[in-house]
This record gives structure tokens, C-alpha cells and sequence, in this order.
């Protein structure tokens, strides 16, 4: 089942899409591709309304005189507009830029219309004239219809015929024209009054006009018999505009009374009277293809959209759809498609062969097979049928608000008004019952739902008997096939409970936990999910549904997967197994379908119950493409040793592993990807595990001199230190090159790598502190150096070896040098080291003050000899 909900009471469900304030609005009119409403101004504006954004996108200041009419000609991106300056005026509603601009009449232009087909526009105007414009010829007058005594309101032409047209008039009458003919076809006569305003009903069955007058009254004519059919009363003013819309059983008259009222068109009915207090009603706009409808008043211009947004059409679990188009019931199977289904595309308009069942007694607003697909029921006008969906045989009828079936298809619920719902099985009522709370809507499925303004109750379909009550304010209830998981969506979110039938039945029979809303073990909440349901199917444990962003997602086990983007909106039909594909509807009655493998569904639901050895024998179906997507919920379920087993993601692969210290695994696909960044977080991870050899080879492999650095030391590795500093000299690792020569007191190497690198300042100075002796050499490179750039620079720098009296001590640290370098000892094990004076601690210059280098006389006579010989 997917929808469970009807309300057949066609005009309750009406909901406002613009409020615009503006100065008198004498005309509107729809696009019939963008969201745009044009209104024409009394105060000589014509104004462009976007009812998605709600606001103002385009204006034309025309003149100071009133606007009476404004049209669309959405083929050539005009905008046709006549005020009571007599002229007629054309712009680009793009550009805004005005194409052109002529007289028409000699009096008040009071209505112009659009040719569908060809390059005409008819104008009317109070000079009594109806006149036929070209605008492939310049804008020349192609005819002049004459016949009218008074002021010719309104014309519009047959959507049967677009060669025949009809005009209203003061002079009281309706009359019927042809193009090119110069007189009317017949005229209309039974207002007492002038007649402002008429419509053609578009539908194909009858042959009507309707007028509406200054006595009063709306008159609905048969064109054929030229006869008045009937006569609707009930307004207080002069009825200013009349409209059949186009697409929903309903006539719509405007009044200077301030009303809008709304007929049903099969009965005549007054369904329902709309005031929203914007003073007088000047115009009414309907638009085929859609159920908005555009109302101008004195006070400015309102949008409304009546009856279901969603279309009649359901689909059985063979494939066969069933829809409505007005009275026309069709059906189309999928199965007609034959070897074409395999090269479906997802998101593609299917082409469907339609078969033609015949006409309904009643307007259809919904259409919904049984659970078993054997009957469908069809509602609307606040009655029911159920027929056969093979040959649509009438099974049954009644009169209701809401219809429901149960899961079994044996029964099926109706509520009467608001407080009475009756329970029908085998086509006979057997049970009729009062709900405490009173009822709003009604709710089918393996528990009957009913709505109401305390929240939502469930009963038992046999006894009748409450489940459970639940402070909550459906739109939806969708239940799964087993009648263990049902999803309930509200205004703002949907919630998954699980049904525990055997708690109920315990609870039924101990007559124990039964309080007064009910039994509190019957449902379990698994999640609540803040997204707006617009339509649903359970498969399996997974939940499938249209959301009002326009997406198609499924839900399971908490995780909310999209299957596509929808470029508008679209409602689901059903699920085909065999198909492995979604199936969703539009309101146009499009047919779309989109890929979803039924075995990705069984394994994730067999993963939902636990039952692994049930996934382990789906997972060989799932084909390679989608086992990422699978081993991504299972490692979201948190079964990331499954989800290892299962993916087919390098990188997702590689991720598992880290995250459950699969080292061998890990270093197959780092190895296999040849990427530094792998080589470096499996070396992270083998240093954790204390796999120092493995971490070396990754840092080695990712080239992280740095982290081999860290781990050389930490480890106190000598050997690897000293290799270390070959390779990230060769490497050009400069920093860590040096870095490790210094750890090791290779000093002479650090001084040459700084030279090396051009970082002559830092040579000098490490020489000055440490290697005192070749200062002289590294002054002379850095003045040659300094030259280049600046030749005063380079002058002012001093060598020890011209300058001695600017280097105080430098024999102290010449000596210092040759003691460190003669008693250093490059390595030492780490058990001496508490031992060893920190070198913070130590005074070299004091203990070299007694160093004496090898190979020198020690006795001072010999010494000053030595002085004297030189």
C-alpha cells in the first residue's frame, strides 16, 4: 500500500500560493511554463508576480489610464496589454523593451485574446467592436466583427474549435462567431441584465458555455442546442467573471459581492464560497495542466490551488497502472514494454501503450488497488466504487469522507463525517463504531489508524478493539508486508516503530498494561527522521519515499541512502521485484522508474534481523558495482569486519583495515596503490602495534624522512640514524639531513651542507661557535657571496684571520675545538647516560685550559725555543 488517505471532498483541500497587494487589478493571467502571474493595473501598471518567490520581478508603466486586460504570449516572450487610452501595446517580458504599440479601437479596450495556434490576438472594446490582429503582417486588422449594441465585455475562443469564438456583452447577449465570417453564428439571450464575462468548458464530453451578468446570475448554455442548461444563483452582486476549470469539476464565479464561489460542475452544486476580504472580484485565470487559480480584486491579486496535488493513478504489484484523466479511466502495463525494459535509463519518461476502461460515474480524485491488486477502488465527489481491476466492474459503491483498505483486501474501513467509521469485509459491513476522540482521517493498513485532534489511534480490524493511542498528527501511515515495521509521517518528520504482536496478544490475554490509551508495549520507536514524507513503499525492512525536497531516498537501520534528485516532483507508484526498479508517477500522469536491486534490499534487510547466514547467502547475487555501497552500511551497522570482507573500494578497503589493525591487509593495498599517504598512516598504525621494522619500511616508502627521524631516535637505532643522513642528503631533506649529522656530531658535514645550500650566515656562525678553525674560510665565501648584492656589506665583514683583535678568545676556542674533537666519543649506550654531564653543565673553554693537542712539546723552555726559531 502507499497511500492510504482520501479526501474526496474535492474543493476542502484548497491552499493559498500568492496574497498580492497592489491597486485595483483588472485582469491576470498565467504562464503556462514559469511561475509568473501578470496582472493588469487600473491605475495603468501592468506588474509580473513570481508565486514561487512571492514577489514582484517585472513592471511596465503603461499610462495614467486603467489597464482592463494583460496577456501571455509565452511563444514569443510577450507580454499583450490594452488600457483605455485605446491602445494596444507589446512587450518582451525578457527585456522589457516594448515591440510595439498601435490604436485599436476608438473606446475603452476591454479584453483581448491569444490564438493558440496562429499569430492573431482578438480584441474587444466598448466601441462595440470584436477585431482580428496579425502580427506576422505587421499588426494589420485581418476582420471586424460587428453585432453588438453595448459594450463587448469579454471574448474567448473554443478550445474544440479555435476557428469559433465567443463574446459577451451589455447589450445582454451571448453571441458565437467564425473567423472570417463578418456575423455571428447564433446568439444567446436569457440574461436580463448585461453580461460581463463567459467561458468554454474544455472538457470533452459536453458542449457548454457559461455567463455570468449584472442580474445576478451564472447561466450554463449548450452550444449545440442553444439552450440554457442551467442557472446558478446565490450571489449578492453583479457576477464580474466566470471560469470551468480546466482541470478539476468545478466552476468558479466572481462577484463585486467580494465572494468567489465554487459549483461542482456535474451537480451544480455550491461546494464551496470563498472570501478573503480584498473588496470586489474583478477576474478569474485558471491554467490547464495545473489546478492553480488566479483571482484579481480590488485590493490587489491571490493565487489558490485546489483539490490533491497528487494524481490518480496506482500500480499493482504485477506492473499494471491504473489513472485517471477527468472522467476517463486508463490503464498501461509495464509488461507491454516487452525486451525495451532492459535499456530503461533512470529518471526516462517511459512509453507506455494506454488502454482506454471507459468513463466513471464519479470524477475520480484517487485511485488505489487492493493489497492484492484484484479490485480498485475509485473516490471522489464524497462517494466511493470498487471495482474489478481487470474489466473495472462495478463490486461496490457508497458514499464517504475517506476509504481505506486493511492488509488482507478482504476488508476496508470508510469514515462518515466526522465521527462515524464503518468496517466493511467481504463487501457487508460488520462494523460500525464511534471513535472517543471523534474522527479526522482514517488511516488503512494492518491496524486501522484514526486521526483526530487528540492524536492518532490504532485498532484491531476484527474486534474493533484499541491497540494503542499515540499523542501524535499524521499525514501518512505506511506499513510494511509483514505488518512488523510501519513508518508515520507528520508536518515536520517521520517516525519507524516496530508492531510487537505477540506483546499485544499477552497483554490482551492477562488483561494486563491495558491502560486507557491502550496497550504501552505494542509499539517500539527505532527513529525518528526530520524529513517530510510526500509518499512511501516498504521493501522489506527498507523504507522507500519521495521526500518534499524532491528526493527519492530509502531508510534502513537508521541510515537514509538517496537513489536519485528529482527535478520535480513525483509520487511512487510500487516496487518491481523482477524489475530491480522503482516506478513513480507525475501529475501529468508521466511514468518514470528508477534501478534498485532487490538483493542490495535482502542483504541489508537479512543484516537488520541479525540473520548473517541469510546476507552470506544474498551476497553472491549483489553484483561487484554495488558491494561498496553495501560493505558502507555494514560498516555504518558497525560491522566493519563484514564490511571488509565485502568491499570491493580500494579505499574503503584500506580504511577497514587501519580500523580493525588488519597490518598484512593494509600492506597489500598500500603497496598495490603506491601512495605516500598510505606508506605514512599504516606506518602510524605499525608503530602503535609496536612494529617498528614495518613502520620503517612504510616511512622509508612514503619517503617521511621526518617520521624516520622520530622513530630512528625514539628507538634509539644508530645504525638507521647514520643511513638516515645519507639519504635525506641525497634526497635533498636538507633540514633533516642536518639535523641528523648534528645528533651524531658530524659537524664538519653540517657546515658543509649549510655551505652547500647557499646558507652562508648560518655557516659562519656555526663555525664561529663550533668549528672555530674554519671561520676564516667561511667569511671569505660569505663576502664573495655578499659582493653580488651589496659590495659595502661585504667589506664590513670581519676575518679572524686579518682581524684577530676583534675575535677575543678565539685561541681559547681553537683549542676548545681540538679537545672536543679528540676526547668525543660518537656513541654511547644508553646505560651511560645518567652518568654523563649534561652539556648545559658543562665549561669547555675550562676544561681545554690543560689540553695539550698531541704531538706538541709540553716543557715551556721548549716551547719559547720553538717561539724564538720562528
Amino acid at each position: 500500500m502507499l497511500i492510504n488517505i482520501y479526501i474526496f471532498c474535492l474543493i476542502i483541500i484548497l491552499s493559498r500560493k500568492l496574497t498580492a497587494r497592489s491597486d485595483r487589478v483588472k485582469s491576470v493571467d498565467l504562464h503556462p511554463t514559469e511561475p509568473w502571474m501578470v496582472a493588469s493595473l487600473y491605475s495603468g501598471t501592468v506588474v509580473v508576480w513570481n508565486h514561487e518567490t512571492q514577489m514582484m520581478v517585472k513592471t511596465f508603466e503603461l499610462c495614467d489610464l486603467p489597464v482592463r486586460v494583460a496577456k501571455f504570449v509565452a511563444r514569443k516572450h510577450w507580454v499583450i496589454a490594452g488600457a483605455d487610452d485605446m491602445q494596444i501595446r507589446v512587450f518582451n517580458y525578457n527585456t522589457l523593451e516594448r515591440v510595439h504599440m498601435f490604436e485599436a479601437h476608438s473606446d475603452y479596450i476591454r479584453c483581448i485574446v491569444v490564438h493558440p495556434t496562429q499569430p492573431y490576438i482578438l480584441t474587444s472594446s466598448d466601441d462595440m467592436l470584436i477585431k482580428l490582429w496579425d502580427w506576422d503582417r505587421k499588426w494589420s486588422c485581418g476582420q471586424v466583427f460587428e453585432g453588438h449594441t453595448h459594450y463587448v465585455m469579454q471574448i474567448v475562443i473554443n478550445p474544440k474549435d479555435n476557428n469559433q469564438f465567443a463574446s459577451a456583452s451589455l447589450d445582454r447577449t451571448v453571441k458565437v462567431w467564425q473567423l472570417g465570417s463578418k456575423t455571428p453564428n447564433f446568439t444567446l439571450e436569457g440574461h436580463e441584465k448585461g453580461v460581463n464575462c463567459i467561458d468554454y468548458y474544455s472538457g470533452g464530453d459536453k458542449p457548454y458555455l457559461i455567463s455570468g451578468a449584472d442580474d445576478r446570475l451564472v447561466k450554463i448554455w449548450d452550444y449545440q442546442n442553444k439552450t440554457c442548461v442551467q442557472t446558478l444563483e446565490g450571489h449578492a452582486q453583479n457576477v464580474t467573471c466566470v471560469c470551468f476549470h480546466p482541470e478539476l469539476p468545478i466552476i468558479l464565479t466572481g462577484s463585486e459581492d467580494g465572494t468567489v464561489r465554487v459549483w461542482h460542475s456535474n451537480t451544480y452544486r455550491l461546494e464551496n464560497t470563498l472570501n478573503y476580504s480584498m473588496e470586489r472580484v474583478w477576474c478569474i485565470c485558471g491554467q490547464p495542466g495545473s489546478n492553480s487559480v488566479a483571482l484579481g480584486y480590488d485590493e490587489g491579486s491571490i493565487i489558490i490551488k485546489l483539490g490533491r496535488e497528487e494524481p490518480a493513478m496506482s500500480m499493482d504489484s504485477s506492473g499494471k497502472i491504473i489513472w485517471a484523466h477527468h472522467s476517463e479511466v486508463q490503464q498501461a502495463n509495464l509488461k507491454s514494454m516487452g525486451e525495451t525494459m532492459g535499456e530503461i535509463r533512470d529518471g526516462e519518461r517511459l512509453s507506455l501503450g494506454v488502454k482506454d476502461m471507459g468513463s466513471c460515474e464519479i470524477f475520480p480524485q484517487t485511485i488505489q488497488h487492493s493489497p492484492n491488486g484484484r479490485f480498485v477502488v475509485v473516490c471522489g465527489d464524497g462517494e466511493y466504487i470498487i471495482y474489478t481491476a481487470m474489466a473495472l466492474r462495478n463490486k461496490s459503491f457508497g458514499s464517504a469522507q475517506e476509504f481505506v483498505w486493511a492488509h488482507d483486501s478482504s476488508q476496508y474501513a470508510i469514515r462518515e463525517g466526522s465521527s462515524m467509521v464503518r468496517i466493511f469485509k467481504n463487501f457487508k459491513e460488520k462494523k460500525a463504531f464511534k471513535p472517543d476522540f471523534g474522527t479526522e482521517g482514517i488511516f488503512g493498513g494492518f491496524l486501522l489508524g484514526v486521526r483526530s485532534n487528540s492524536g492518532l489511534a490504532f485498532y484491531d480490524w476484527e474486534s474493533g478493539e484499541l491497540i494503542r493511542r499515540i499523542e501524535i498528527q499524521p499525514k501518512h501511515i505506511f506499513w510494511s508486508d509483514s505488518g512488523e515495521l510501519v513508518c508515520i509521517g507528520t508536518d515536520e518528520s517521520f517516525f519507524v516503530l516496530r508492531y510487537l504482536p505477540e506483546k499485544v496478544a499477552a497483554a490482551q490475554e492477562s488483561k494486563e498494561e491495558i491502560t486507557e490509551d491502550g496497550i504501552e508495549g505494542a509499539f517500539e520507536v527505532l527513529g525518528e527522521v526530520p524529513e517530510i514524507v510526500k509518499t512511501g513503499v516498504w521493501v522489506g525492512d527498507c523504507f522507500i519515499y519521495t521526500s518534499s525536497l524532491n528526493r527519492l531516498n530509502y531508510y534502513v537501520g537508521g541510515e537514509i541512502i538517496t537513489i536519485a534528485h528529482l527535478d520535480r516532483t513525483m509520487y511512487l507508484l510500487g516496487y518491481i521485484p523482477k524489475d530491480d526498479r522503482l516506478y513513480l508517477g507525475d501529475k501529468e500522469l508521466n511514468v518514470i522508474s528508477y534501478s534498485l536491486l532487490l538483493s542490495v534490499l535482502e542483504y541489508q534487510t537479512a543484516v537488520m534481523r541479525r540473520d548473517f547466514s541469510t546476507a552470506d547467502k544474498v551476497l553472491p547475487t549483489i553484483p561487484k558495482e554495488q558491494r561498496a555501497r553495501v560493505a558502507h552500511f555494514l560498516e555504518k551497522q558497525g560491522f566493519r569486519q563484514q564490511a571488509l570482507a565485502v568491499t570491493t573500494d580500494p579505499e574503503h578497503k584500506f580504511e577497514l583495515a587501519l580500523q580493525l589493525g588488519e597490518l598484512k591487509i593494509a600492506y597489500q593495498l598500500a603497496s598495490e596503490a603506491e601512495s605516500e599517504q598510505k606508506w605514512k598512516q599504516l606506518a602510524e598504525l605499525a608503530t602503535t602495534k609496536c612494529q617498528f621494522s614495518l613502520a620503517q619500511e612504510c616511512l622509508h616508502q612514503a619517503q617521511d624522512y621526518g617520521g624516520l627521524l622520530l622513530l630512528a631516535t625514539a628507538s634509539g637505532n644508530v645504525n638507521m640514524v647514520g643511513k638516515l643522513a645519507d639519504g635525506a642528503e641525497k634526497d635533498g631533506k636538507t633540514n633533516v639531513a642536518f639535523l641528523t649529522y648534528f645528533l651524531q656530531g658530524r659537524l664538519d658535514k653540517c657546515l658543509d651542507l649549510l655551505i652547500e645550500t647557499d646558507r652562508l650566515p648560518e655557516a659562519a656562525f656555526l663555525a664561529r661557535t663550533y668549528l672555530p678553525s674554519h671561520v676564516s674560510r667561511v667569511v671569505k665565501l660569505w663576502k664573495e657571496s655578499l659582493s653580488k648584492v651589496n659590495q659595502k656589506a661585504a667589506d664590513a665583514l670581519a676575518d679572524p684571520s686579518q682581524y684577530s683583535n676583534l675575535f677575543p678568545g678565539l685561541q681559547q676556542a681553537l683549542l676548545a675545538e681540538e679537545y672536543l674533537k679528540e676526547t668525543h666519543v660518537r656513541v654511547r649506550p644508553a646505560a651511560e647516560y645518567p652518568l654523563i654531564m649534561p652539556n648545559e653543565d658543562r665549561d669547555v673553554l675550562k676544561e681545554s685550559a690543560a689540553f695539550v693537542p698531541k704531538g706538541e712539546i709540553t716543557k715551556p723552555e721548549v716551547r719559547n725555543l720553538h717561539l724564538y726559531i720562528i
